[in-house]
């Protein structure tokens, strides 16, 4: 391997330990992962400290990037409605942060916000990550003269790594993480609605939220979306849930180098 050539890696913050991987030509190596203590599991700051700990047992390297992958468990979503007031990023955050507001109540300390691309004249998805969260993570990398790529929230990546798989129209999207469940509904090629929950990826934990989305949906006139769920604990075991609407396991592709879901979370990012 060439001195001046970049070793490239991707860190996996879960919501009960953070993983690290290096990619390689062929696919994703596994270095391992930390676990979160059981009285920090909610915690930033143990996700942060974690990090720190597996980048310092990487080599040092010459030229590094990183990019961050950060559960769900961490950031809270909000549909912005389209306004034609806004024609700059300033302004946009300013209006998330009155968005978010409404829903959460005061989000208190400072938030970083990241907006996916949306045509005109439609909503737009944004995710709110802690600042000092973000501030933590770009010092981890920078204590190891480490280029930050990216901060990537689960929910757009997976999001992304999925699209090609999903219908144009109507479709409810499932992330389903060990301890969290992230949906996101599309009606007429459009955002309607998105929110996250604590929830467990069973069967028929998976089942009861669906056919309560489903009963959303109707009492707002709608008909039944398709839904296309993934469960990254669950590769090797989809799970079936039970409920009257069409379910359709959205799956990557396997391998033997690990069996951590914070290995198959990496993968979503491309």
């Amino acid at each position: 391997m060439s001195l001046l050539s970049t070793e490239r890696y991707i860190a996996i913050l879960g919501a009960d330990g953070v993983g690290l991987c290096r990619r390689s030509k062929d696919g994703l190596v596994w270095l391992g992962r930390v676990d979160n203590k059981e009285e920090a599991r909610s915690s930033w700051l143990a996700a942060t400290e974690a990090l720190t700990y597996l980048l310092e047992q990487v080599p040092s390297q010459r030229k590094s990037e990183l990019c961050i992958l950060v559960s769900n468990h961490f950031i809270r979503y909000c549909l912005l409605p389209w306004s034609e007031q806004i024609d700059s990023l300033r302004e946009l955050k300013s209006y998330a942060e009155i968005c978010f507001e409404e829903i959460y109540g005061s989000l208190g300390n400072e938030w970083y916000f990241r907006f996916s691309p949306q045509a005109s004249g439609q909503d737009r998805l944004a995710a709110a990550m802690p600042a000092a969260l973000i501030a933590g993570l770009q010092q981890s990398a920078n204590d190891r003269g480490w280029r930050l790529r990216s901060i990537q929230p689960y929910l757009m990546a997976a999001f992304n790594r999925f699209a090609n798989a999903l219908p144009t129209q109507d479709f409810l999207f499932i992330l389903a993480e060990p301890k969290r469940s992230t949906l996101l509904l599309a009606q007429g090629g459009h955002w309607s609605h998105v929110r996250s929950l604590s929830s467990i990826d069973s069967d028929q934990a998976l089942g009861t939220l669906i056919a309560r989305e489903t009963e959303l949906q109707a009492l707002d006139g709608m008909s039944a979306a398709p839904v296309y769920f993934h469960a990254p604990d669950r590769v090797k075991a989809f799970p079936i849930p039970i409920c009257g609407v069409s379910t359709y396991p959205l799956s990557l592709p396997l391998s033997e180098a690990s069996e951590d879901y914070l290995y198959t979370m990496a993968m979503a990012v491309i």
